[in-house]
This record gives C-alpha cells, sequence and structure tokens, in this order.
C-alpha cells in the first residue's frame, strides 16, 4: 500500500510521514529530497537558478518513481498535488491523506521557518499570509480530493493509521 501525505507547506506533512513509517514498518520518503537527490543540488537553487517550472517537471518524475515501492509513505511538496494531473495519479495509486491546515496556523507554523522555503523565504509577515490564503484558495479544492482528511492542528498519528488500517481492509 502506498500512503501519499499532501497538504500546504507546513501542515505537518514530513513529520506524520516519518511517524506513519514507524507504525506500518514502510519505508518512507519526501519528494522534496528525491527532487534534490535527483538533480544534486537543493530545492533553492533549483528556484535561484533554473525555475519553478524545472522543479515540477523533476518533483512529476520522483512522484512516478514512488510507484515501484509497494509499502511506502511518501511526504508531498505542498505544491506536488497541484500539478501535471497529480492529485488524479496519486490517488490512483494509494490513499492520500490531506493534512488539513488552516492560514493561521500555518501563519504560525511558517513565519519563524522561512529559511530554504525559496516560495516564502523573502516575503515579510503580510505577503506571507497574503500568500498562504492566496494558494489556499487556489489548493483546497484540489486537496479535498483525498482520500482522507484530518485537522493538522489536532492530529493524532495512532487515530489516522487506524482510518487508513480501515480503509486497507475494505
Amino acid at each position: 500500500m502506498r500512503i501519499y501525505l499532501i497538504g500546504y507547506m507546513g501542515s505537518g506533512k514530513s513529520k506524520t510521514a516519518e511517524s506513519l513509517s514507524k507504525i506500518f514498518k514502510y519505508d518512507f520518503a519526501d519528494t522534496d529530497r528525491l527532487v534534490e537527490i535527483k538533480t544534486g543540488i537543493s530545492i533553492a537553487s533549483i528556484f535561484k537558478n533554473k525555475s519553478e517550472e524545472y522543479f515540477r517537471e523533476i518533483e512529476k518524475e520522483v512522484l512516478i518513481s514512488t510507484e515501484k515501492n509497494e509499502n511506502i509513505i511518501i511526504s508531498t511538496g505542498g505544491g506536488t498535488p497541484c500539478y501535471h494531473g497529480n492529485m488524479e495519479w496519486i490517488n490512483s495509486m494509494g490513499i492520500s491523506v490531506y493534512l488539513e491546515a488552516n492560514a493561521g496556523l500555518l501563519f504560525h507554523r511558517l513565519a519563524t521557518s522561512r529559511e530554504g522555503r525559496p516560495l516564502i523565504e523573502p516575503l515579510n509577515d503580510v505577503e506571507l499570509m497574503e500568500k498562504i490564503m492566496s494558494d489556499l484558495t487556489l489548493r483546497i479544492p484540489i486537496y479535498s480530493q483525498a482520500t482522507i482528511t484530518i485537522k493538522a492542528a489536532s492530529l493524532n498519528v495512532k487515530i489516522l493509521a487506524d482510518k487508513i488500517k480501515s480503509l486497507k481492509n475494505k
């Protein structure tokens, strides 16, 4: 079984994926990390020296490469489901879990951790909040196509694991 975690940056996808991988005893992958391994450069460098379009192409390639693994938890980048038909592909390949977080929670988490996040690093607080709100308006309809939606603010990984297991056993 493949489990794809989706949601906005700062929603807790990577930490949740790591915890779920221990519960299920599955491998864990992070698409951002896979992009860096494939290209040999950081995501910040890709955005600075190449383009977001280039990043999204590589991101799609590494996402598709996850189909080789049967038992894996994949943490996707915040924008991954929103490009190249990725959300439809994700849902066809496994269980998708949307870590839902409101703009306030995301701002609180991201305002102090912008470094290494090229899409928000140069933004001041007002610009950051505007970006989060604007992005969520566009992305929520896509994120909402997930198999499971769970609130990031009150996430209990064991409860989430039980929800996933109940789907797995159907």
